[in-house]
């Protein structure tokens, strides 16, 4: 498994950074390419990194944020799936601010070969999108700041992740992490049968050193989940909490993390241009 890092809210060695989310996965003779960012700076950095988007399998849109989606208006054709929830007109509460995709559903359809799905859908046997999230703890998504076009509470139910499943068991990748990491792990677990969470990298959606971020952290632990790779929408002092509990690193653009079998207990961070397995 090889994780690129094509765009994130931290710059990296020659890779440019900005507020979005892009990785390259490639996993089971498989490239994804789960997100896009928010413009064409994904396209920038996999240029400086030797990635070549044209080989792309499928395009996961994790959930319909701009920063995670509107980097889709500058590729063509291909395969793309998300959740149907993706394409409503969604705002943020505080200031009335549109935070939906730039593209609708009909001008997506056109560019590319879309398939939505509220249930769990196989791209292969061990590459899982997770779809439609239940919230079942007590402690995640249980407040909101985003509201619709009506004005009603948008919990971002299209919110979603991968399930990649290793020899050392489950590796999860969120966009945004809306419906809780909690939740979306045990989902993970229940969906694929797998107890083990070998890693989660991704968006984790905690703002503060709350009681959310503490029980998350306990989960985790408890779990003992090897590899904890926080990023994006987590906050600094989210992050502070998660690098006293596991030591984690920034996950910053141009960053490659690679999983081999002779590395069993964590991934191997590169930087820069890639290089062979």
């Amino acid at each position: 498994m090889r994780i690129s890092v094509l765009a994130e809210n931290i710059a990296g060695p020659h890779a440019a950074a900005e507020h979005g989310l892009s990785y390259m996965i490639e996993f089971d003779n498989r490239k994804v390419l789960f997100d896009t960012g928010q413009s064409d700076i994904f396209l920038k950095n996999a240029g400086s990194m030797d990635i070549d988007l044209h080989e792309i399998d499928v395009v996961i849109l994790s959930h319909g944020h701009f920063d995670h989606g509107n980097g889709l208006e500058h590729l063509n054709g291909g395969r793309l799936v998300c959740h149907p929830g993706c394409f409503v007109k969604r705002y943020r509460k505080s200031d009335n601010s549109y935070i939906g995709l730039k593209n609708t559903k009909d001008e997506l359809e056109q560019k590319f070969a879309l398939t939505t799905s509220s249930r769990p859908f196989h791209i292969t046997d061990k590459i899982i999108f997770l779809c439609e999230i239940p919230r079942l703890t007590l402690f995640e998504s249980r407040a909101t700041s985003f509201v619709f076009e009506d004005g009603t509470p948008d919990f971002v139910m299209d919110d979603s992740a991968l399930a990649l499943i290793l020899p050392e068991g489950l590796f999860v990748v969120t966009g945004c992490g809306h419906a809780g990491i909690v939740n979306t792990l045990e989902y993970a677990v229940r969906i694929t049968g797998i107890e083990t969470i070998f890693g989660i990298m991704g968006g984790f959606h905690l703002r503060e050193d709350d009681l959310q971020t503490e029980e998350t952290i306990n989960y985790l632990q408890g779990k003992n989940v090897k590899n904890v790779l926080p990023s994006h929408c987590t906050s600094g002092a989210a992050l502070t909490r998660f690098n006293a509990a596991f030591g984690t690193r920034p996950v910053k653009a141009g960053n490659i993390f690679e999983y081999a079998p002779s590395s069993v207990n964590s991934l191997l961070l590169k930087t820069g241009k890639r290089s062979a397995v």
